[in-house]
């Protein structure tokens, strides 16, 4: 196959775009590799965040556009993915063990943050990555019930702690080390180290992503997150309702202060859908997240119904994405959670492990 083939493939695949990226596979440098061997052609595809749950939908339209090349009689096409660690402060350094650290956040409570960051948690790991969940909400961590864990960390070494497992995730959380009904009476320093230790003492192993369930708020839990913790990118959890929405901007502002990237939106408890009936009804208002994913220019990652199974299935310590893996909700985390790892892919890569250190001395 001449030289001439090989750019008509080239061609043919700058018409399938990557609808998580919205680019075509070669302005996303997506595009690994082209072998031809004759009539005979393989292409390599890498996306660069878990999405395995769109693999075959990408391999169908690549094999539809590599159709249309003519001389080319056979194209074996294969996709994968490989996460990389992207940046983060620049005072910081990404954590050994750790690729990217999310941080899903709210202005206000009672949004369904938790539940939210727990399913999208699964979410990407469902999609293929390796994932961690740290529980930041001190004083009422919601992680131990949601996922059903009643064990207690282990260590090794008696510095450090292993994290615990369940459901393909690697979590920690302050609710691991204490009875569920005991308040934790910590003044603000107390809750700040507390949380520094549970991520840096926690034994991490290989993640693509750990997403931090923070407290409501912009307190000091959000200003010990973005001064001393590397944060890759931020999601956004609120309501339709003016109230929440109000108090979202304030925590999309102060993301945006301390140079953390927001990744997006994602509006929760959008509409509800009567069980009985069908009907439908704007609740908490509509369109609210979208206005402010428009406003900031950020995008809205995807809408939630306000349905029971979510809350059942959470306090069950059975998430609706493992619970109900084909459910049509289980289906918008995922979508949420591939938005969530395109976008992140589309900020600067972290190249601080590329370049050695220099270190000066007196000789």
């Amino acid at each position: 196959m001449s030289e001439l083939s090989r750019l008509q493939i080239e061609t043919a695949l700058k018409t399938v775009q990557d609808k998580y990226l919205e680019k075509d596979l070669m302005a996303a440098g997506a595009v690994k590799d082209i072998g031809i061997d004759g009539a005979r052609a393989t292409v390599a595809i890498e996306l660069g965040y878990s999405a395995s749950g769109y693999f075959d939908e990408l391999r169908e339209n690549v094999e539809k556009a590599l159709a249309t090349v003519d001389g080319l009689d056979h194209a074996d096409v294969t996709i994968s993915s490989r996460v990389v660690s992207h940046a983060v402060q620049k005072s910081l350094k990404p954590m050994a063990g750790i690729k990217n650290i999310i941080a899903v956040a709210s202005g206000k409570g009672g949004v369904g943050k938790s539940t939210t960051a727990v399913n999208l948690a699964l979410a990407l790991a469902a999609e293929g990555g390796k994932v961690g969940i740290l529980d930041a909400d001190i004083y009422g961590p919601s992680q131990p019930r949601m996922l059903g864990i009643t064990d207690k960390p282990e260590s090794k070494d008696g510095k450090s702690m292993e994290p615990l497992r369940k459901y393909g995730l690697q979590a920690m959380s302050i609710g691991f080390l204490i009875e569920e009904d005991t308040p934790m009476i910590w003044r603000g320093p107390m809750v700040t180290q507390a949380l520094e230790q549970l991520l840096r003492d926690t034994n991490w192993e290989d993640l693509d992503y750990l997403v931090v369930d923070l407290p409501p708020g912009t307190g000091d839990i959000q200003l010990t997150l973005s001064q001393k913790i590397p944060v890759s990118g931020a999601v956004i959890v609120t309501t339709p309702q003016d109230i929440a929405l109000l108090d979202a901007r304030k925590g999309l502002k102060m993301f945006e202060k301390v140079d953390v990237p927001v990744l997006g939106i994602v509006e929760n408890m959008s509409i509800h859908i009567c069980s009985k009936c069908g009907h439908e009804e704007y609740i908490f208002g509509q369109g609210g997240g979208e206005k402010m994913a428009t406003d900031y220019s950020v995008d809205l990652l995807g809408a939630l119904p306000l349905d029971i199974s979510i809350r059942e299935q959470a306090d069950g310590g059975e998430p609706t994405v493992v619970r109900s893996p084909d459910s049509r909700i289980a289906e918008i985390y995922r979508e949420i959670a591939r938005r969530t790892g395109a976008k992140l892919a589309e900020t600067s890569k972290d190249y601080s492990g590329k370049f050695p250190s220099i270190v000066i001395k007196n000789t």
